[in-house]
This record gives structure tokens, C-alpha cells and sequence, in this order.
């Protein structure tokens, strides 16, 4: 395949976890991908060189910058992401400046987009109505009236391919860390308030390829929600159990965070404040439906639970660790099913 019919995409956010997954598809696949990153050296530690990369010193707060750098390109994929406590402000006026961007070259705005606006909703539906109970919920839905507010006054396109929590290789935070690091040295698995309940997990690079399977089916509408729930576990007991298997350890050790620790520690740390609100995420099973999305795909499938979770602790174990790893047992498909979230079995 060459490039020169395939589309020119700008990454936004490509050495964060789903930016980076994104990326390395595209690229994989013959796409020219520009990377805008702020520390280039990090950007050309974690991509192999190619032909099609160009890596781009900068910053998209820089609203000249990033105008300059978006010229020429026909999609952006908007990875921007900050911590939680930095989200008040920035969120929204980095989705302004990818639309700014956008506009000038009537490019596609590809963004990932979480189940944070609908609070207790469930199944969250293509069509179902915002609902925040968080401030960052909040957040989430002004980011997405912006967004939607620009592509039907013609300014852009946009596909928000909504997605629950990320996990898979590259996928380094508070949460992930210690879990694939934790199963590789035999140490207790974190989770917070309950592991008992049904939970969706989305691999990143199964989630790159929805995104890009959705960007080589066409011109989408002005604006057009998408779910992709990836996978919903029995429970996250099962699914640590599982990784621990994997990873060498027969019996699982789970640490639970009770809810209290967040509401001591949210004085004094700002991180453990903004995670306190997000509790009710912990606290209850909130699910995608993504049967439109399986429909337009009959043919999709994820990676093999087993596969992802031996290709991760793979990951960890040689870039985090600095050891070698081999599968405790054979990775074949999981010891329990699991379903999209449209299959109401899991209940």
C-alpha cells in the first residue's frame, strides 16, 4: 500500500496512551502520521523510524504552533489529555485550539472520547443524554458541545469514538502500573472500593484499530458518536486473577482502596481529590452499548483476553523491569467468558 492516497494525519497527544497506540496503527498501516510533541526526544525513544513519521517539536497550547504544524494535514487525532486536577480550563481550550486547527484545513477531528458525561447511566447508548454527576463530567460535555457546535457549522468533521478505561502495553499510569508490575513481582493488585462487579476494560491497541477501520470507511457525518467497549469482565477479581496466572502467580493477591483513603487524603493532594469524585465509576458497573459499532464490523474481533495480557506483562516486564518473560501457562482463551456490553449475560 502507498501513501500517497491515504490521508495525512496529525497525532495530538502521541506518546500518551491511546495517542501512542493510535499512532503506531497508522503507521503500521501506510498512513504519514505527524507527531506534535513537546519533549522530542521522548517521541523518538518510543517510535521505530520510519519514512512516514515526521516528529514535530511543540506544544498545542501554542495556538501559532499548532496551526503551523496542522497545514497540509486531513485528519487530527485529538489525544490531549491532562491529569485530573489540571483539567479545569485546559480540556476545553485545547479542544478550541483542534478546532482551530481543523478549520483551516476542513480536516476530521478524530476524538476519544469516556463515559464521564453520563454519570449513572447504563448502557450509555450512542444516542443517550448527558447526564454528569462530576465536574469532570462537565468537562467532558462541553469538550463534546464544542466539538459538535464546530463540525455542524461546517468548520470540521468529527468522529468521537467513545471508550472505557484503557489498559495494553504503552499504558503506563497510577492504575496500570502497579497492577503488570505488581503481577510480574508477586506483589498485591490495586483496585479501588469493590473488584466484585462487572467492569469494561478497553486494550489500546484494539482500540486503534476500531479507530482506524472507522477512518478507512469513509467520510463520516459532521458529527458522529461511536462506542467501542472493548471487553466487560465478570469482575476485576477475575480479570486480576487471570493476569496473575499469567504472569507466574496461581493465587491472586487484591488490594482494595477503600473509598475513605480519598476522602483523607483530597486536602492535601489535589490528585487524590480530583479521583475522589470519581468513585461512583468504582462503585457501580457503568457500561457502553456498542452494538452499532459490532454491526458495522460483524467481523471484528479483540485480541484474545489472554494474548493482550501476555503481550502487556511482556511489555512491562522488558521496558519497566528490565526482565525477560515468558507465560506461566499457556496463553489460550480466557478462563471465563467475556462479552460486549450490549450481551446482558454478564449481569
Amino acid at each position: 500500500m502507498t501513501t500517497n492516497s491515504l490521508p495525512r494525519i496529525l497525532v495530538l497527544g502521541g506518546t500518551g496512551s491511546i495517542g501512542q497506540a493510535v499512532a503506531q496503527n497508522l503507521l503500521a498501516k501506510g498512513y504519514r502520521v505527524t507527531l506534535l510533541a513537546r519533549t522530542p526526544a521522548k517521541a523518538q525513544a518510543l517510535f521505530a523510524s520510519s519514512a512516514n513519521l515526521t516528529i514535530e517539536p511543540g506544544d498545542a497550547e501554542d495556538l501559532p504552533r499548532l496551526l503551523a504544524v496542522s497545514r497540509g494535514h486531513d485528519v487530527i487525532f485529538h489525544g490531549i489529555n491532562y491529569p485530573y486536577h489540571q483539567w479545569e480550563g485546559t480540556q476545553e481550550r485545547m479542544t478550541q485550539n483542534v478546532i482551530a486547527a481543523a478549520s483551516q484545513e476542513r480536516a476530521l477531528i478524530i476524538f476519544p472520547g469516556n463515559i464521564y458525561n453520563f454519570g449513572l447511566t447504563t448502557p450509555i447508548r450512542e444516542d443517550s443524554a448527558p447526564a454528569p454527576i462530576t465536574k469532570k463530567g462537565a468537562i467532558r460535555v462541553r469538550q463534546e458541545q464544542l466539538l459538535a457546535e464546530a463540525a455542524r457549522a461546517g468548520r470540521c468533521r468529527v468522529p468521537n469514538v467513545r471508550l472505557p478505561d484503557f489498559w495494553g502495553p504503552t499504558v503506563v499510569n497510577d492504575g496500570t502500573i502497579p497492577i503488570f508490575e505488581g503481577a510480574l513481582t508477586g506483589k498485591a493488585l490495586p483496585w479501588i472500593a469493590t473488584v466484585d462487579l462487572p467492569h469494561q476494560f478497553v486494550y489500546t491497541p484494539d482500540a486503534a484499530e476500531i479507530i482506524s477501520r472507522l477512518l478507512a470507511a469513509g467520510q463520516p457525518e459532521a458529527y458522529e458518536v461511536v462506542n467501542y467497549g472493548g471487553q466487560t469482565v465478570p469482575s476485576v477479581r477475575a480479570f486480576f486473577t487471570r493476569i496473575s496466572q499469567i504472569a507466574g502467580h496461581p493465587t491472586v493477591r487484591v488490594r482494595v482502596l477503600p473509598r475513605w483513603l480519598f476522602a483523607v487524603l483530597a486536602p492535601f493532594l489535589p490528585m487524590m481529590k480530583a479521583m475522589h469524585e470519581m468513585l461512583y465509576l468504582y462503585d457501580h458497573s457503568i457500561l457502553l452499548d456498542d452494538t452499532g459499532l459490532r454491526r458495522r464490523f460483524p467481523a471484528w474481533r479483540e485480541t484474545p483476553l489472554d494474548t493482550a495480557i501476555a503481550t502487556t506483562l511482556q511489555w512491562f516486564a522488558r521496558h519497566r523491569l528490565n526482565q525477560n518473560f515468558v507465560p506461566a501457562v499457556p496463553v489460550t482463551p480466557p478462563a471465563f467468558e467475556t462479552h460486549p456490553a450490549s450481551v446482558p449475560s454478564i449481569f
